[in-house]
């Protein structure tokens, strides 16, 4: 398969404060306990946290539950959300109004998955991926710190540190080698990448059926959901 080196991305994150690092670790434990399927209360609540960095705003959404990371002001953001109303933190009203106080802009409402890691080699012919200029590792560069990218005939994974530093994949399969099991390939290879014990997370768009149906295959379990808040270098 061979060694790879990580890609630069356009904004490398600096060394934490003391309060950015708990806002870090508490999101992160958050995300940890997800992956080891113990979730916040289903009680129709909300946790507030700070952002575990400059770059990373948004929403995440569990069963009645919904944990919302942002600088925004804590009282202010549970005024906009109506008692009971459990899809309120996730609905296009509030994040409206999120990202008009903060200056951010919204991505798209994915599932959020995560998959435990698998020893042995990949169930796919990888080599290191140096080309910057590829659309998939373009947009992680945006999102992620560390990124890896591995290209197959076909298709391309990558790893990268995304919310919190947490571990993330992506795939992406060209035109011409869709529906041939390609997807689920690359989503199974990213389970034996790079640091041993530790979980990936996948963002998928509920949309793109091949998709999900490729990280399903690959033994990624939906968790929640998960939108995104992108500052204006990002967005």
């Amino acid at each position: 398969m061979g060694s790879v080196k990580r890609l630069a991305s356009r904004d490398q994150r600096k060394v934490p404060s003391a309060d950015a690092q708990l806002a870090r670790d508490r999101l992160r434990a958050v995300l940890n306990d997800a992956a080891a399927g113990r979730f916040p209360p289903a009680d129709g609540g909300v946790t507030v946290l700070p952002q575990p960095s400059p770059r990373d705003s948004g929403v995440f959404g569990f069963t009645a539950h919904a944990v919302i990371f942002t600088d925004a002001d804590e009282g202010w953001v549970r005024s906009l959300l109506p008692p009971g109303d459990l899809g309120a933190p996730l609905n296009a009203a509030f994040l409206q109004a999120l990202c008009e106080a903060t200056g951010r802009v919204a991505g798209s409402i994915d599932m959020l998955c995560v998959a435990k890691p698998l020893d042995g080699p990949p169930p796919a012919a990888l080599t290191p991926e140096p080309d910057l200029s590829h659309p998939r590792i373009e947009r992680a560069l945006r999102y992620r710190d560390e990124v890896m990218a591995w290209r197959t005939d076909g298709g391309v994974v990558l790893l990268g540190r995304g919310v919190a530093g947490r571990l993330e994949t992506a795939v992406e399969v060209d035109d011409g080698r869709r529906e041939r099991g390609l997807g689920r390939a690359l989503a199974r290879a990213a389970r034996h990448l790079a640091t041993a014990g530790e979980p990936r997370w996948a963002q998928v768009a509920p949309a793109n059926a091949a998709s999900v149906r490729a990280f399903l295959a690959a033994g990624f379990t939906p968790v929640g959901a998960e939108v995104l808040l992108a500052g204006p270098a990002d967005a």
